[in-house]
């Protein structure tokens, strides 16, 4: 890690793009394969369902990315953060490490993977909202309006998909978006302070203790048969979307900007919704790909917009 990774936040969200710098092709590659794997992770996990139960696969997929982690962070000889940012990392955990993984899980069991890349879409405009609040920054009028654009779409969406009304797995992922946001807006204050993946690293540290009795009590009283399936997506969501894909995801930043990796992450719905096509054998409704669209369209908006 570089000097520079100290001032990437935990997700990228930009307000103005007007950053004429030249792009270093290897951080655009970086931070590209990055969006790449966050683009598998709900493919993944409904493969990893396949073998596991929603319980039982989140607790292992964070033990595992913990073990991952705890190998860089020894190798790194990385310090204990101080006690002083011990109430962000809470934060961190509950929503990032813990509330999105279970709620999203949850509303795999159910839902397609096309559906949830849609709703989830929303988490950028969700994290800016979130980092204005808690920053007290005063974005334009236009950046509102365009958040809530977004916000309209998605809810449209879910509604007209749901037959008129939200289900119970459109009610986990968002649920799972505030969670997650908050999560990702006080990543962002903790990285403006340490490298961006310390704070990824030590959060999945911290949740060794409750993933290893999630583990145990998940395959005790769920069932579970292994697949060829199931362990490959489970450890794929566990080693590259979890760990691996935010620690190319920060050097990508670090090497480009804030502004353009943001600019990739864009990719990211539409990404799922092919891999959902590909590997699911999902068939997407018109409303699916348009949704995604207009929400990107709002995202592009927002991260224009001057504060």
């Amino acid at each position: 890690m570089t000097a520079q990774d100290s001032a990437t936040p935990l997700v990228s969200i930009a307000v103005d793009g007007n950053d004429r710098r030249p792009v270093p092709p290897r951080g655009t590659a970086l931070a590209g394969l990055g969006v790449l794997f966050f683009s598998l992770t709900f493919p993944s996990t409904a493969w990893g369902l396949e073998s596991f139960g929603p319980w039982s696969m989140v607790s292992l997929r964070l033990l595992i990315a913990a073990l991952i982690a705890g190998v860089f962070l020894g190798r790194g000889r990385v310090p204990l953060p101080d006690r002083s940012h011990w109430g962000g990392f809470a934060v961190v955990v509950l929503g990032v490490m813990i509330g999105f993984p279970v709620l999203t899980t949850l509303a795999l069991g159910t839902a397609t993977t096309s559906h949830a890349a849609v709703v989830v879409g929303l988490l950028p405009l969700t994290t800016a909202a979130f980092a204005a609040l808690r920053t007290r920054r005063r974005p334009s009028r236009a950046f509102w309006a365009a958040a809530l654009a977004g916000a309209a779409v998605v809810v449209v969406f879910t509604v007209e998909q749901s037959g008129g009304a939200l289900s119970r797995a459109d009610l986990y992922l968002f649920a799972a978006l505030v969670l997650c946001a908050a999560g990702y807006t006080e990543g962002g204050r903790l990285s403006a302070l340490m490298p961006g993946w310390h704070v990824v690293g030590w959060a999945l540290v911290l949740c060794v203790p409750l993933a290893l009795t999630g583990a145990a009590l998940g395959l005790t009283l769920e069932p579970w048969h292994l697949t060829v399936h199931g362990v490959v997506g489970l450890l794929w969501v566990a080693s590259a979307s979890t760990f691996l894909g935010l620690y190319l995801w920060y050097r990508g930043m670090a090497a480009i900007g804030v502004a353009k990796a943001s600019q990739l992450q864009l990719a990211q719905p539409l990404l799922t919704l092919l891999w959902s096509v590909l590997l699911l054998g999902e068939h997407l409704t018109p409303a699916a790909p348009l949704a995604a669209v207009g929400v990107l369209v709002c995202i592009v908006v927002t991260q224009r917009a001057r504060t």
